[in-house]
């Protein structure tokens, strides 16, 4: 690679531009001739392509070896994509959590019981009588539940299902934003390996021609 080609690396390395999640633009390579000044760098700067995306060793691997060569942006996606599906998974349960509560809210005291269903488990299920309150109890993850006034409770729950929104936005925002470095990766590839082709094209039909004129000179004429 040459010494231009390594520095912008490694600048880029350093001072790469980001998307608000932190994510690194990847680098675009506009002209080839940037990165590489031969073909005996095409190897170099390939790797050096990979160095930039390439991520973590198989940890059930004895020795250690590196994973595949797969890409952080690929990465990454897979992380996010998981992310998303399981904030499309809580949102719905947060609604649904908080209409109750604003239902149970929006009762009088002097209002009749209500009777409903709750889940005991998968497969079981029991009948219970709900009067007029002005207390919730949440769950909050770990096998922690706690008391809330139901004003509260609202609150809270508004503010979770913001939040959960909000992360759900960046997640599909960062998606989209993930895909586009990805195909600026594989361009920035493709024009290398198209740039080395190229070049062993015209070394060989070079090589053809001086070999042509080394023969016009070997032969003599006759007399």
């Amino acid at each position: 690679m040459s010494a231009k080609a390594q520095s912008s690396l490694t600048k880029s390395s350093i001072d790469a531009a980001t998307n608000p999640r932190g994510i690194p633009y990847a680098p675009f390579v506009d002209k080839v001739e940037d990165y590489v000044s031969s073909r005996a760098e095409v190897d170099g700067t390939m790797k050096s392509f990979q160095e930039m995306i390439s991520y973590g060793q198989d940890s059930n691997e004895p020795d250690g070896r590196l994973l595949k060569t797969s890409s952080k942006y690929q990465f990454m996606e897979v992380n996010t994509q998981r992310r998303a599906a399981g904030l499309k998974e809580k949102i719905p349960d947060i609604q649904k959590t908080l209409d109750m509560v604003q239902f149970l809210q929006s009762r009088k005291p002097s209002s009749d019981p209500i009777e409903t269903i709750f889940e005991l488990n998968e497969t079981l299920f029991a009948r219970a009588e709900i009067p007029p309150t002005d207390e919730v109890y949440l769950w909050l993850g770990a096998n922690v539940m706690l008391a809330y006034p139901t004003p509260e409770a609202e609150k809270l729950l508004q503010s979770k299902l913001s939040t959960a929104q909000r992360s759900l936005e960046n997640c599909e925002e960062d998606l989209d934003f993930l895909r586009e470095q990805i195909t600026t990766l594989e361009v920035a590839t493709a024009r290398v390996y198209n740039w080395e082709v190229t070049m062993k094209r015209k070394e060989k039909s070079e090589l053809g021609e001086d070999e042509e004129d080394g023969d016009r000179k070997k032969v003599l004429p006759n007399g």
